[in-house]
């Protein structure tokens, strides 16, 4: 399994990928073909990201080609967050429990110490417990919870604030 950042390229594909996600997510913030996702807007939204110092999406590609997992990592444009990254993640129904995400998070490790990131910062509702365990596995702590804040196929749930510090000599001294 190759992590590596999205490109323009992977454009269609990647589309395809997050609908497929969505379809197939109890959790998503989307539900299945909620959003009007476009190649071109994708595109656009792609190419902003590419441009951002502080925001990047690590795809998973199997040797195929085929992209069947992703990581959004959104940076904040305000000087006093830059040193904050909100995150997002989505792996294919199939490809879950196979270390996808850990090697996901693995990846961004890396980024964060190049790109001088001290904060991670995700969400996940309270019954998602595959996703509590992994980020609790990655280092991830729960900072406290969000009562009644979304609700899917009309039932209400809670959810997690959850956020990781790297606060040490690779990244202590921020520059922005």
């Amino acid at each position: 399994m190759n992590i590596r950042e999205v490109n323009l390229d992977d454009t269609e594909q990647f589309v395809q990928l997050i609908k497929e996600v969505e379809n197939q997510s109890e959790f998503m913030l989307y539900g299945a073909g909620e959003r009007n996702i476009t190649i071109e807007g994708q595109r656009k939204q792609l190419a902003i990201i590419e441009k951002s110092p502080h925001s990047t999406v690590l795809v998973a590609e199997e040797s195929s080609g085929k992209l069947v997992g992703y990581l959004f990592v959104i940076g904040n444009h305000a000087i006093r967050k830059k040193h904050c990254a909100y995150l997002v993640i989505g792996i294919l129904k199939e490809y879950t429990g196979k270390g996808i995400g850990t090697k996901l998070f693995h990846s961004l490790e890396d980024w964060v110490a190049i790109h001088k990131i001290q904060r991670l910062e995700l969400t996940v509702v309270t019954e998602n417990k595959a996703g509590i365990a992994l980020y609790t596995k990655m280092g991830f702590e729960i900072e406290g919870s969000k009562r009644n804040s979304i609700i899917i196929n009309g039932t209400s749930f809670d959810e997690y604030n959850m956020a990781k510090l790297f606060i040490g000599e690779k990244n202590k001294d921020v520059d922005f």
